[in-house]
């Protein structure tokens, strides 16, 4: 049996190699290749739906106030239109290719270095896309829009949760809000279309409403997403108990995030229904307030909780006085033109940090020690 932990095994190495070009199968052009060489997939056609027509099926498949997707969309810089995506799927793609989400990946959505099973910041906005995209399809809306929003709405969230809006607030004029960052900052070097940019901008319920449906279902999604993925984690975790959960909680939505979930989306599609406007049943969202309570009462705001974000806290505004006194350390920061912009410069460049760079920075720049860093909240 060959060992796998000396490397692959030539019969295995070499089999792996002759795919390198593809396959060229028998009756078939010399001129295509094929990925398997068993390959029988067809399309049974050798036309190609257009960007076009898809765009025009839009206004046949979509609801009447659906966001319908035209030529390469209202951009910042205009662009020509794609050859086969449409605009937002154009941004859809942008933003999961970007630095800002990928290194969501290493950011903490509730628990600093979480668990194999825990969530972090990327795997929210996963979760927020998936949500979204369910209660878009169900009411006609703009799916690629949907998603473009979802999968980009915290990409301006710092390191260590939303403790690093307290953190870096104090040193840019108005405040860091990682709504309004992503969007106008974070995000902007893609060239994003206006509504994409709304959605992400106004998707946290304190800000004004969205342009767009499909923003306002973003805004729902987001928050039912991270009050059912939270309390799980929490569970996981045993923090708390799913016994614990307020009785309308259990009668309506139930203690499982499968069954909180369809409830969520069912109550949210059963009033726009009734409406046409993007709402929730009342009974429904009465249980999601009072879900919503519970995380707040029970996770966040527990006293490990406030630790780990106090402790976030103290270590990125460390850091950002540490570059104000060096910003030869922070590209650009040295050119800023005055003081403010300079630090809006270092404060770009800290809150776009994953949580492991930022504890690293504090230990080599900082010499701080690893009883110093946050911590992961535990039972």
């Amino acid at each position: 049996m060959a060992d796998d932990t000396q490397g692959p095994s030539p019969d295995r190495a070499s089999t792996w190699a002759s795919t390198m070009a593809g396959h060229i199968l028998p009756h078939s052009p010399a001129t295509v290749r094929f990925a398997h060489a068993t390959s029988v997939a067809s399309t049974g056609s050798q036309s190609v739906v257009s960007r076009e027509q898809r765009e025009e099926n839009e206004a046949h498949l979509f609801s009447p106030l659906a966001t319908l997707s035209v030529g390469a969309g209202v951009r910042a810089t205009p662009e020509s239109p794609d050859l086969f995506r449409t605009c937002f799927e154009r941004d859809r793609d942008r933003i999961l290719h970007a630095n800002a989400f990928r290194r969501l990946a290493g950011k903490t959505q509730v628990f600093v270095f979480p668990d194999d099973h825990q969530r972090t910041r990327l795997t929210h906005a996963l979760e927020v896309a998936q949500v979204a995209t369910a209660i878009s399809r169900a009411l006609g809306l703009n799916v690629a829009l949907t998603e473009a929003i979802a999968i980009g709405h915290d990409c301006g969230h710092g390191p260590g949760g939303h403790a690093s809006e307290d953190a870096l607030s104090p040193y840019i004029v108005g405040g860091y809000d990682h709504a309004l960052w992503g969007a106008d900052v974070t995000l902007q070097p893609l060239n994003l279309c206006r509504e994409t940019l709304d959605g992400i901008r106004n998707h946290s319920w304190s800000r004004p409403a969205p342009l767009t449906p499909e923003g306002e279902v973003v805004s729902w999604a987001d928050r039912i997403a991270y009050v059912c993925h939270d309390f799980e984690d929490a569970v996981a975790a045993g923090i708390v108990f799913p016994h614990e959960l307020p009785a309308i909680v259990q009668e309506r939505c139930g203690t499982t995030r499968g069954k909180q979930l369809a409830a969520f989306i069912n109550g949210m599609v059963n009033a726009t229904m009734q409406t046409t406007r993007i709402a929730m049943t009342a009974d429904i969202a009465e249980a999601l307030g009072s879900f919503r309570q519970f995380n707040y009462e029970r996770v966040y705001l527990r006293p490990e909780s406030q630790a780990q974000a106090q402790s976030v806290i103290t270590l990125l505004q460390a850091l950002v006085e540490h570059y104000r006194a060096f910003p030869h350390l922070v590209q650009g920061a040295e050119a800023a033109h005055d003081a403010e912009q300079r630090m809006r410069v270092i404060v770009e460049y800290v809150g776009g940090m994953t949580d492991q760079y930022a504890f690293t920075q504090a230990q080599q720049l900082l010499n701080w020690r690893d009883n110093q860093l946050p911590r992961g909240i535990t039972p």
